[in-house]
């Protein structure tokens, strides 16, 4: 009987393989992981051959440990990693590595299209800002700076649209994962002929467009070979890891947000219209859900600032967790704990990787403001929870300025694993946070449900909400709450102040 869902989520730090029963219930996951390869400070790629590597063991090793055959398997699905740029040739091999979400180096392509289209013009159509982060401005770079690349382009494709095509045979990509690469014309549903003709690009690099749950071809025998699966099985496209988190998180109807806390982070919830902000600091996906959207809020370094603090800082709380085997973000956590609301004065900007929303400022730089003698560790560590997290009602805020309302937000990815910084951000956000019991699957349920759509297992997307189950609640404590809402506003200024400081370290190479 084909009762199971393969989904692969393709993140930044590695491959989540997840199996998802005929309810909707996880049976097994497994991980795989690969690095980020760093040429220079602002860039960021990905070897693809990492990523189809990471696929097949963790195909093998899922199958083996449920003990599910390759003839129960109804589909395969996917969820990736966003606003990438891999250049293929006519036969799919990568002429270059991967270049992933947070690479930054197409400031100056950025700027071009921005003279020729208007930032207000491209905010309209695409529901984006214009910013180097986008696939656009990535692929413009390649044009600019590797020719030889360029010359032998056939289409430009994202992590997961790869893996399709390597199981496949097929140049496709979804709507959810179009409309992060500065080129969809997000209400029309189309590539948009109008910033392709700015940008220089021809339509023809572009794969073709489907919905979410679209059965875009089947399982070859060489990647079945490959995979430990048998030819024929239906793959359907699913959805970049931003549309595939709001169907895991049950934001399939309007109103319920949710905030997913991994690398990056983002605040997020579904809507019958896109939000178009005269500030522009919120952006709009196209959903899973067919005519439905998602406007959203991303950070660059959310729980990569809280990584870089382990790594950096966090020596004695590494050996510890190697010494008594548990994870080492509970010790920084309970460490944590040992501090006070507010870190004795101490704030923390959390923008390791220059940043997203709300300020959409590549130069952005990270730091510690109010450091003193009698500061320790534990300070340190609260006050990075407590940065990101204002850094988080930024984005909050600007959906409230917008009308949105928000009563509560669920939490979902790894971050969201620790009780301390759920209770962090249910007082700064002043709102209820709400804990399901998949919250690093959350993404995989996703893309689990697209597929299990696409091939008729699943109704509909009701089945989100009937899937998430939530089993812890936080509620904000007023007198928190308070000492927040005064720091917050001094959160806000310190960046501010400090964005002369930005630009003139930007030149210090």
């Amino acid at each position: 009987m084909k009762r199971f869902v393969l989904a692969h989520d393709l993140g930044t730090t590695g491959n989540k393989a997840t199996l998802f029963d005929e309810q909707g219930r996880l049976a097994a996951s497994a991980f795989g992981d690969y690095q980020v390869i760093r040429p220079e400070p602002t860039w960021a790629e990905q070897d693809p051959a990492d990523h189809w590597d990471a696929v097949v063991r963790t195909t093998r090793q899922l199958l083996n440990a449920a003990s599910v055959s390759a003839d129960e398997l109804a589909a395969i699905s996917f969820s990736g990693q966003m606003m990438g740029c891999l250049p293929v040739d006519r036969v799919g091999r990568p002429l270059r590595n991967c270049i992933i979400w947070a690479d930054q180096r197409g400031v100056k392509q950025a700027a071009q299209l921005a003279e020729r289209v208007g930032e207000e013009r491209v905010y309209r159509i695409t529901g984006h800002r214009i910013s180097p982060t986008y696939s656009a401005s990535k692929l413009m770079w390649v044009r600019d700076n590797e020719p030889d690349v360029f010359a032998n382009l056939y289409k430009v494709l994202h992590v997961k649209d790869y893996i399709c095509f390597r199981m496949t045979g097929k140049f496709v990509t979804d709507r959810s994962d179009a409309s992060g690469m500065n080129l969809y014309h997000l209400e029309n549903g189309t590539w948009s002929d109008e910033i392709l003709d700015a940008a220089r690009l021809d339509p023809a690099y572009l794969p073709e467009l489907h919905d979410s749950t679209d059965v875009i071809g089947e399982l070859t025998r060489d990647a079945a070979d490959a995979l430990g699966l048998i030819p024929g099985i239906p793959v359907v496209i699913g959805g970049g890891d931003g549309a595939s988190a709001a169907v895991g998180a049950g934001s399939v109807v309007e109103g319920p947000a949710y905030n997913y806390i991994g690398s990056s982070s983002w605040i997020a919830f579904a809507a019958r219209k896109p939000i178009f902000d005269p500030g522009r600091r919120i952006f709009n996906w196209a959903h899973m859900v067919p005519g439905m959207f998602s406007p959203c809020g991303t950070m660059q370094a959310a729980g990569g600032s809280y990584q870089w603090l382990r790594q950096q800082v966090c020596w004695s709380e590494e050996r510890q967790a190697e010494q008594s085997g548990e994870d080492v973000y509970e010790i920084m956590n309970r460490r944590a704990s040992e501090s006070v609301p507010g870190a004795h004065g101490l704030l923390f900007l959390p923008y390791l990787q220059g940043e997203r929303s709300p300020h959409w400022n590549p130069r952005a730089r990270g730091g510690f403001i109010g450091l003193q003698v009698t500061h320790t560790r534990a300070d340190l560590i609260r006050a990075t929870l407590e940065g990101i997290s204002f850094n988080l009602k930024t984005i909050l805020q600007s959906f409230l300025d917008a009308d949105a309302r928000i009563e509560e937000v669920t939490l979902i990815g790894g971050g969201a694993r620790g009780a301390l910084w759920r209770q962090i951000l249910a007082n700064v956000f002043g709102r209820p946070t709400l804990r399901p019991r998949l919250l690093e699957q959350a993404t995989s349920l996703g893309a689990a449900i697209a597929g299990g759509i696409g091939v008729g297992l699943y109704k509909d997307f009701s089945m989100a909400r009937q899937s998430i189950e939530i089993i812890d609640r936080h509620m904000p404590d007023p007198e928190t709450v308070a000492l927040y809402n005064r720091i917050y506003p001094t959160f806000v200024k310190t960046y501010d102040a400090l964005v002369p400081v930005f630009d003139e370290l930007y030149e210090v190479k």
